[in-house]
């Protein structure tokens, strides 16, 4: 099946890729370190009130052991503190340091005026309209149906058999 040149999917990963991209240059340009995409994804996820390291795994998408690398990496930097959970003891909270506040205060200055600057290069009423399709409600995910006559990867693999002790 020929891929569509525009579809939306990729469209959306590349202006996540513009506004990512500035975003560290710019923090670059302020003196900051330099994050990896998970972790400004970490401090993304830390100002929209996403605290607890396996919620950050979920949205980020990544594996809790990867999550907890990450941020065990941001506290040793001194950007966050993982500090115990007052809803359950057993469990770890991420707070933005002094510095990971400073960051998120320069990357929400810095979004301001790359918004701003989209404005500028595609039209006010353009931005208003993605914001507007962005922030809708989309609904649950669902499960596209298979079009007729796509019949799934399993049709292209060879099948095994199941190989048990008891075959010996």
């Amino acid at each position: 099946m020929p891929v569509p040149e525009k579809f939306l999917m990729r469209g959306l990963l590349h202006g996540f890729y513009w506004f990512d991209e500035g975003l560290h240059k710019s923090l670059a340009a302020g003196g900051w370190p330099q994050l990896s995409r998970t972790q400004s994804m970490v401090m993304i996820n830390l100002i929209d009130g996403i605290r607890r390291p396996s919620d950050l795994a979920r949205a980020i998408g990544v594996s809790r052991q990867a999550i907890q690398r990450t941020l065990m990496e941001m506290e040793r930097d001194g950007l966050v503190h993982l500090v115990p959970d007052p809803e359950d003891g057993r469990a770890k909270i991420v707070e933005a340091s002094t510095d990971g506040k400073g960051i998120n205060a320069t990357a929400l200055r810095t979004i301001v005026l790359m918004e701003a600057e989209l404005e500028r290069r595609l039209g006010k009423k353009a931005v208003s309209e993605l914001r507007k399709a962005l922030y809708a409600d989309w609904g649950p995910v669902v499960l596209a149906a298979r079009t007729a006559g796509s019949p799934g990867p399993s049709a292209n693999r060879p099948q095994r058999s199941r190989w048990r002790k008891s075959n010996l």
